[in-house]
């Protein structure tokens, strides 16, 4: 089990406050408590209630001058016996596969910081070319800093798997690829092989992350993509996840009946962008495509695995982050701007915002919510219009005092 067993993610908010004799921080944290009563009862994670705590109390002396942009923090709690507080997004006992991550900058490795945060245990599948510098970066301490987690511990990693989700058997790999010497000395990594191992390994998993997006042709536009290029990028970016899921349903916990209420044992998350229903130009060679497609699957794949197996399935559509991934695109930073300037909420999307969604997603608070596509990018997907531009110069539209 990793370190961080123990933790609990929390979902604060921190208004820093400036007053005239001296800055304090003053923190509010907004929690679902239980209103039941029992010694019975106490390690039960549902809610009755809201309730909001304040930890310190302001000066009644001084006078507040400025207060500052909301921000979001993830806040643990490390002691094991000490009851809970209110309804945290708690993973503890939790196991989750990752699919997707090669470094510690995007998406995936977000989202694996807020699971173990949350007390999730952690396996990783990597793309067998990435697989040997990325094991090499953790094992020499270069990803130590990134690995920090809210409490202060380090994000433990209980095995890392070669994977290629391209290929479901070894009999689908060709011999071009068997024979390429980036693929040399690996083995057991297509999907079938790594849930296999998996199983061996661990006998069950509770969380399945898909991470996982590549169309070599992503630079052309649709007009000129090839069809093997455009089929690639439906195989790596959507399908990917169709066997991920079907290998790795087998060895995912079922739901169970806790106190009369029918929880959702396992569940997935993958995920999107907003290319899937709206144009942006330069995200090309099929992969706007490929993410409706993920979409869609997502909802089928819900109404599939919720009947069957009560896996739950949602996918995340994040905003623009400059990961090394997305610098591949070539204008992802033109994106991080555009979005600066017209979401409803101007600031950076932080990798670590997706990450805490994920946990909400595959943690009993949401075993309600499955087939859907939750929008974490600042409000982006919800404009209609890009209001810099020069012909809404007159309409005096609010802008972030950047003073």
């Amino acid at each position: 089990m990793a370190a961080t067993a123990t933790s609990r993610l929390y979902i604060g908010t921190a208004k820093p406050c400036a007053f005239a004799s001296r800055t304090v921080s003053k923190s509010s944290i907004s929690v679902l408590g239980t209103a039941i009563k029992g010694a019975s009862f106490t390690r039960l994670n549902s809610c009755c209630h809201i309730s909001s705590t304040r930890p310190f109390s302001q000066s009644f002396t001084a006078s507040p001058v400025k207060y500052g942009r909301l921000v979001t923090k993830a806040r643990t709690e490390s002691s094991e016996n000490k009851p809970l507080p209110g309804l945290p997004i708690d993973l503890r006992g939790k196991r989750a596969f990752i699919a997707g991550i090669a470094d510690d900058n995007g998406y995936g490795w977000a989202i694996a910081k807020s699971l173990a945060a949350a007390g999730a245990e952690i396996l990783v599948g990597t793309w067998v070319p990435a697989l040997n510098i990325f094991e090499t970066s953790l094992r020499r301490g270069k990803f130590d800093d990134s690995r920090k987690l809210p409490d202060g511990s380090l994000m433990e990693i209980a095995k890392v798997y070669p994977l290629d989700a391209v290929y479901d058997t070894p009999e689908d790999v060709p011999e071009s690829v068997k024979t390429n010497k980036r693929y040399a000395g690996a083995s057991n990594w297509t999907v079938k092989e790594v849930a296999e191992t998996v199983k061996q390994d661990f006998g069950t998993i509770d969380i399945l992350v898909h991470s996982l997006a590549n169309g070599p042709e992503v630079i052309k536009p649709l007009l000129e993509t090839s069809r093997n290029g455009y089929l690639a990028a439906i195989s790596a970016s959507s399908y990917s996840f169709v066997s991920l899921l079907k290998h790795f349903v087998p060895i995912m916990n079922p739901g169970i009946i806790l106190f009369v209420v029918d929880v959702a044992g396992g569940a997935s998350v993958s995920l999107t962008y907003i290319a899937s229903e709206r144009i942006i130009p330069g995200y090309g060679g099929g992969m706007s495509s490929a993410k409706a497609a993920l979409e869609s699957d997502t909802q089928v794949l819900a109404f599939e695995a919720g009947r069957k197996h009560k896996i739950r399935v949602n996918t995340i559509s994040a905003g623009p982050l400059g990961s090394r991934a997305a610098k591949a695109i070539g204008f992802i930073d033109m994106m991080i701007n555009y979005s600066l300037e017209n979401a409803p909420v101007q600031k950076e999307l932080s990798a670590e915002e997706v990450g805490n969604t994920a946990a909400f997603l595959v943690s009993p608070l949401a075993s309600a919510i499955t087939g859907a596509v939750i929008y974490v990018d600042n409000g982006l997907n919800a404009m209609g219009v890009g209001v810099d531009s020069p012909v809404f110069a007159d309409l005096n539209i609010p802008k972030e005092n950047k003073s």
